[in-house]
């Protein structure tokens, strides 16, 4: 209705409103990129109206879809502070990458893997620095809303478009197929501790093993394939009930094929927002990861001994041929290229985007240092082998073990909420792209969900091994978007503005080359 206003307070109604208007549109540039992922009836990936910011709310969408409040790190309005940017970085990258490390280390050997962490990372954010910079080598074009499959589009047209898409659903349905191992993994060790502790059943894995509270064991006894659900029990009972348990919860024969009836359905949900709430369990994840690593640490001691490029029965080489296998699994774990535009463009001071992107990588990649470095230090050798060390470490910890348990809960529940946004990202990239649609039917997505479950389900029966997959989708997707477009686009801008130089060619074409060399070796070792 109409109201007056006194000419002295005219100027100040005219700020607010000014304030206002720059609230909704730096929203609107936070939230654009992800809007663009879905229909526009579908809002999983666009602000609520009842969850739009208040001043002192700031929500942070992650590349996953997923969204966490920052109540009071974020100074200025839609705009956040160089911790919140720092933060979400970090909390991007950390994945189930973090479970392989140890086993990376061992591969590549123990000095050669402290090496290995350095470089890649240092590799891994250069080329992200490129990827940061790519939008501005474009001229008289506005690309405030651009990530970089968008970059890729508009130099090399509908091949980077096509390709972009491509590299993106492998890295997608790659962290799916990890997820639904793992999965399988936590839900079998816990439904085992679970049915042991309820019936009082005292049982043993026959799996070579250290003794005492904090007992450690090989479950592979330092083979090449993965441990089944063998075991003694010890304790009175009816010994055909568990047979029967044994018989019915097995590792990949049965459980994988279980997850079927609880996540197909949410797979198959046109909108999977409500999951977005437990994004901050993956944190506490790799929190909680970090205090047991530290414990078991603390309770087995360091073991190390430095044989340079000879092993023996308990100790590997510090020098290892087989290192490629853990830069395929480290091209992954610093994979945060495809979307880091975004996270960065809301930082409040851009002129720090390098040194935050620099602090970020740091602390991610001080963590891979400490949880590998830790696990493989304080492997205890002997009386068992370095050897031994898991593709996922908490498989060295028997399945009563209560930390590790706990651990194990927190990561399935974690991963089951993702799980649906992933495949919910992926239904998006692809069926847009080719019925401009996302949900063209349920016909279409049904069978499009079924492809990518089965794809999982195989894996988890036929070749459960979290390291190998990490390592190939990783050394795949980080080709196209870490090394070569990166690289090819520098390149490009470089010599249309007539400022490229022979040294900067030559630099530029070995990172390509490297990560060539990356992606052949996963398959040559």
């Amino acid at each position: 209705r109409p109201f007056h206003v006194e000419p002295t307070n005219i100027v100040s109604v005219n700020d607010d409103v000014q304030r206002v208007t720059d609230e909704a549109s730096a929203m609107n540039k936070r939230i654009h990129y992800y809007s663009r992922l879905t229909s526009p009836a579908d809002r999983a990936l666009i602000a609520p109206d009842h969850v739009l910011p208040a001043p002192d709310e700031i929500y942070v969408y992650s590349p996953l879809g997923t969204a966490f409040k920052v109540d009071s790190c974020a100074d200025g309005y839609g705009k956040n502070s160089s911790v919140v940017t720092i933060f979400m970085i970090w909390n991007t990258m950390m994945g189930t990458s973090i479970l392989s490390i140890p086993w990376g280390i061992k591969q590549a050997g123990f000095t050669s893997g402290i090496i290995l962490i350095l470089l890649m990372g240092i590799l891994t954010l250069y080329c992200c620095y490129r990827v940061v910079k790519s939008r501005k080598t474009i001229p008289l074009v506005d690309t405030s809303n651009w990530e970089f499959p968008d970059v890729c589009k508009y130099y090399f047209g509908s091949f980077g478009q096509w390709s972009s898409l491509l590299f993106s659903m492998v890295s997608l349905v790659g962290a799916m197929v990890v997820y639904w191992v793992l999965m399988s993994n936590f839900l079998f060790n816990t439904g085992k501790f679970i049915y042991n502790f309820v019936h009082d059943i005292n049982v043993t894995d026959i799996v070579p093993g250290t003794n005492g509270s904090h007992k450690v064991i090989c479950p592979s006894d330092a083979g090449s394939h993965p441990p089944q659900n063998s075991s003694v029990m010890f304790s009175s009972g009816n010994n055909t009930d568990f047979e029967l348990f044994e018989k019915w919860w097995n590792k990949s024969q049965t459980v994988p094929f279980y997850l079927i009836a609880v996540l197909l359905p949410l797979l198959s949900l046109k909108s999977p927002s409500f999951f977005a709430k437990f994004n901050v369990l993956g944190t506490v994840s790799v929190v909680y990861l970090v205090f047991l690593v530290t414990v078991k640490a603390a309770h087995l001691g360091i073991h190390l001994e430095y044989n340079w490029f000879t092993g023996n029965d308990f100790f590997v080489p510090e020098f290892r041929i087989l290192f490629p296998q853990l830069t395929g699994i480290l091209t992954l774990a610093f994979f945060i290229h495809n979307c880091v535009i975004t996270l960065l463009q809301n930082n409040k001071n851009q002129e720090n985007n390098v040194r935050d992107l620099s602090v970020a990588y740091f602390l991610v990649g001080l963590t891979y240092l400490y949880v590998g470095v830790i696990i493989f230090a304080s492997f205890p050798s002997p009386p068992l082998s370095k050897e031994c060390i898991e593709q996922n470490f908490l498989d060295n910890f028997p399945s009563d073990d209560i930390m590790s348990f706990v651990a194990r809960i927190f990561l399935l529940f974690q991963m089951m909420t993702v799980y649906p946004l992933l495949g919910y990202l992926a239904r998006v990239q692809l069926l847009r792209q080719f019925f401009g649609n996302a949900y063209p039917s349920i016909f279409h997505v049904l069978v499009l969900n079924v492809a990518i479950v089965g794809a999982g389900v195989a894996m988890a029966r036929f070749y459960p091994n979290i390291g190998g997959i990490i390592r190939y989708s990783g050394a795949t997707c980080g080709l196209a978007f870490v090394f070569l477009y990166p690289s090819l686009i520098y390149v490009i801008s470089m010599h249309r503005a007539g400022q490229l130089t022979w040294p900067a060619l030559i630099i530029h074409i070995f990172i390509i080359l490297l990560g060539l060399a990356n992606l052949i070796a996963q398959f040559l070792l």
